[in-house]
């Protein structure tokens, strides 16, 4: 019997080809370390053995400035400080980083809320006086998958929030199909002015307005998932919002959301693996996802303007 073929592209692919735009890329929320697991299952016999290798290898001369890694789990991965304390020194930062500027964010997905507790909230409190940490999150509600009961989902998001305040911290919201909620909690709990990333935004164009309307340092989070054919509502806030200001920055962010969402656009620049998916997404592609959008933010933009508005962005929203 004929062995079947292997979808998944070879491991040289990840190095992607030349980018439409070779601007600075600020990733603001990737997930460090669960895209080198994937990278290793996926590709059993890769090349890079560990993750200092794989950065440096994946992100070499594509101009990545900084990333946000976001740790979202309960109970807390203690390897983060492991992380972060290896980006303390800049010789440290060229040497194990590549160059690049090193930042994390740390909260409890959704997902995750029941497993919540007094000792997760310490670990993650003690995280945020780290000179590398520029918020807390990704916290928020998430009605499309209910892994946890909604109700603890709502006491630990609220919780999550009073704590980020207290401290000032930027907050990086996660919310799927959960508007009414969220919205409402949010405005209970934090004031108008702070700063705050609504990461992967997917949700009600209506949804997005208001939240930009009361809250002036908001940012909407994109990452791939705007390429796709079956995502319509994130380009329509794309649409509204340069339709309304034509003159003024998008308040967005460019974001990966490592290792998921591999923007779709990007196989048109890879005709040779066509019937192929690359198994993960990484930082090095933000650039096809600025492109995308400026295709529908209209003749004002181009890819270049978009890159640097959310680079500028990137700077407002997490000092980074």
């Amino acid at each position: 019997m004929a062995k079947k073929k292997s979808r998944t592209p070879a491991e040289e692919y990840l190095l992607l080809p030349t980018p439409p735009s070779t601007l600075g890329i600020v990733d603001t929320h990737t997930h460090v370390a669960s895209t080198f697991e994937n990278y290793r299952q996926r590709y059993k016999e890769g090349q890079h053995a560990t993750v200092y290798e794989f950065i440096r290898a994946m992100y070499a001369n594509r101009q990545v400035e900084a990333i946000v890694d976001v740790w979202c789990e309960a109970p807390v991965q203690k390897i983060w400080k492991e992380f972060a304390d290896s980006a303390l020194k800049p010789e440290d930062r060229e040497s194990i980083w590549g160059g690049l500027e090193y930042w994390f964010v740390m909260g409890v997905h959704p997902h995750d809320a029941k497993l919540y507790t007094d000792e997760v909230e310490k670990d993650i409190v003690e995280a945020m006086s780290h000179p590398r940490c520029v918020g807390w999150g990704e916290m928020g509600l998430d009605y499309h998958y209910d892994n946890s009961p909604r109700e603890i989902q709502q006491n630990v998001f609220t919780r999550q929030l009073r704590q980020a305040v207290k401290l000032a911290k930027p907050l990086t919201i996660h919310t799927r199909e959960a508007n009414e909620d969220t919205e409402r909690i949010l405005k209970e709990e934090v004031p108008k002015d702070h700063r705050i990333h609504i990461h992967c935004f997917t949700d009600a164009p209506e949804f997005a307005k208001r939240l930009l309307d009361h809250f002036p340092n908001l940012y909407i989070g994109i990452t791939g998932v705007i390429t796709y054919a079956t995502n319509v509502d994130t380009s329509t806030v794309i649409r509204e919002m340069s339709t309304a200001e034509p003159d003024k920055p998008l308040r967005i962010v460019l974001e990966t959301d490592a290792p998921y969402m591999v923007p779709a656009n990007l196989y048109d620049s890879l005709p040779e693996i066509k019937g192929k998916q690359l198994p993960i997404c990484h930082t090095a592609m933000v650039p096809w996802t600025a492109a995308f959008i400026s295709g529908i933010a209209g003749e004002k933009w181009d890819v270049g303007r978009v890159m640097l508005e959310a680079r500028e962005n990137a700077r407002k929203m997490y000092g980074v």
